[in-house]
């Protein structure tokens, strides 16, 4: 067949494929998947996520649980978003002896109702300089953060202070002198919430959820280098806010929309390479079955009835059980277990193609066994190939999805089955974190029912029974 004659095939499909109006819907969320898997370095906002998914330390500067952005849109109460303050005047006073004095400001506009869940300072350089952290608020009102603590700055991993788990002390202090006696009872020194007391109005209330207080803050770091071989270095501040991302935060931090593209890929490397090997051995296994017929047909026939009454569920527990859960492992017994699918029909159109003229004829010719089943029928079945190995990818996707939900799953990936699984056992049904369980779940049904609506459309073009002209 010329290049030209291909081309003319692809053309006939592709015009009868058009007239599928859901087979069109199909390849569009295909080729919208496609595109989030090319520009995945683009759309992901977190630089080695894939290996740094189940790394806690990679996600601890943002906030826990919290909501997508957007829902802000929908709530009376404005939340926080998360935000990094880079941007900061940098002031180096006048040195005493060989001490060294530097002072940083960093400028805040709050604007909302609800107070981020931390303020978090990041520093790099070396030694041991003594840091004090205040801030200034809209009211003119000064809290000191932290005062003259030695700071041990690593010269590989920098420091990192928590301002809400810091700062207990001094936000008490500051609030006790507002706050009525009877709401400051209940409320423990090193338990206090911090941010609400820093960014609420200072009247009665002030750890009982007062009124915000909007407006500019200034957040001042003083450093005191005494030893000529330290020094501090890009310091920033993490606003860990209410509200993060287009699809939030789970209960260890980690964005959950850099988790959805990043299992674009593996969900399709598991519905496609688990369909391809299936179709693949079935197809085969068919097509011999149908050619050579009589007791090497019934033998394989038996064969076949045995795996067909294998479940397959029950084995991949068992399976990623007994061994150590490995992706390609379960890639690899759904290949070996879905072959079955298509042995049955595959076996019934060969056994009318081994009846045409033009085997016969090659047989006369004498042609082998290997080129009349690879070289004449196997490709006459290429287009129910196509079609089933599309059919086939939602059954896949599921079941990997159903063995990470259940535990069970290979964990150096990051899969949406996998965060179904991690919403599972934090609690998310029960708290009400939905957007840690719809997007992972709608990305599954979005995922089957791309493949579904292409290999429906697919079958209604090749299969002959199934046209409509």
């Amino acid at each position: 067949m010329t290049l030209k004659d291909r081309k003319d095939k692809f053309m006939e499909f592709w015009n009868e494929y058009k007239k599928v109006k859901f087979g069109l819907v199909g390849l569009a969320f295909l080729i919208i998947l496609l595109l989030l898997i090319i520009f995945e370095p683009l759309i992901v906002p977190f630089e080695g996520a894939t290996e740094a998914w189940s790394d806690i330390a990679y996600w601890q500067d943002y906030p826990q649980n919290s909501r997508p952005v957007w829902t802000n849109f929908f709530s009376k109460d404005k939340r926080t978003p998360s935000v990094i303050l880079e941007d900061f005047k940098e002031t180096e006073l006048p040195q005493r002896g060989q001490v060294r004095f530097f002072e940083y400001e960093f400028e805040y506009d709050y604007n909302y109702d609800i107070a981020p869940k931390d303020m978090i300072l990041r520093f790099k350089g070396d030694g041991k300089p003594f840091v004090t952290i205040s801030i200034i608020r809209p009211d003119g009102k000064t809290i000191d953060l932290i005062r003259n603590r030695e700071m041990i700055i690593s010269s590989i991993d920098g420091a990192r202070v928590s301002i809400q788990n810091n700062s207990g002390a001094n936000a008490y202090n500051f609030a006790s002198n507002y706050e009525s006696a009877e709401n400051l009872s209940g409320v423990a020194r090193d338990r206090i919430d911090v941010m609400p007391v820093i960014m609420s109005k200072a009247d009665v209330g002030i750890t009982k959820g007062a009124e915000a207080l909007k407006g500019t803050y200034t957040i001042k770091i003083s450093a005191i280098l005494r030893e000529p071989q330290e020094n501090i270095e890009k310091p920033i501040i993490t606003m860990s806010g209410a509200v993060s991302g287009l699809m939030g935060t789970d209960n260890q931090k980690r964005d959950l929309f850099t988790g959805i593209i990043l299992g674009i890929k593996w969900a399709l490397l598991i519905g496609l390479l688990t369909s391809f090997v299936s179709i693949t051995i079935g197809v085969i296994y068919g097509v011999i079955c149908a050619y050579f017929g009589g007791i090497v047909d019934v033998i394989m026939q038996r064969i076949f009835e045995i795996f067909y009454g294998i479940p397959m569920l029950p084995l991949l527990i068992v399976v990623s059980a007994i061994f150590s859960p490995s992706i390609w492992l379960l890639i690899a017994i759904m290949g070996l277990l879905y072959w079955v699918g298509p042995v049955k029909t595959v076996r019934s159109i060969g056994l009318q193609i081994r009846e045409e003229t033009f085997i016969e004829a090659s047989q006369a010719l004498g042609a082998g066994h290997f080129r009349l089943i690879f070289k004449h029928m196997v490709p006459l079945l290429l287009p129910y190939t196509f079609a089933s190995m599309a059919l086939l990818v939602p059954g896949a996707i599921v079941a990997e999805a159903t063995i990470s939900l259940l535990g069970l799953g290979d964990t150096t990936i990051v899969s949406w089955g996998q965060i179904l699984n991690s919403a599972f056992r934090g609690g998310a049904i029960i708290n009400g974190y939905w957007w840690w369980v719809v997007p992972p779940g709608l990305m599954i049904a979005i995922t089957g029912m791309t493949f579904a609506f292409i290999g429906f459309a697919m079958d209604k073009i090749l299969h002959p029974k199934l046209k409509s002209r």
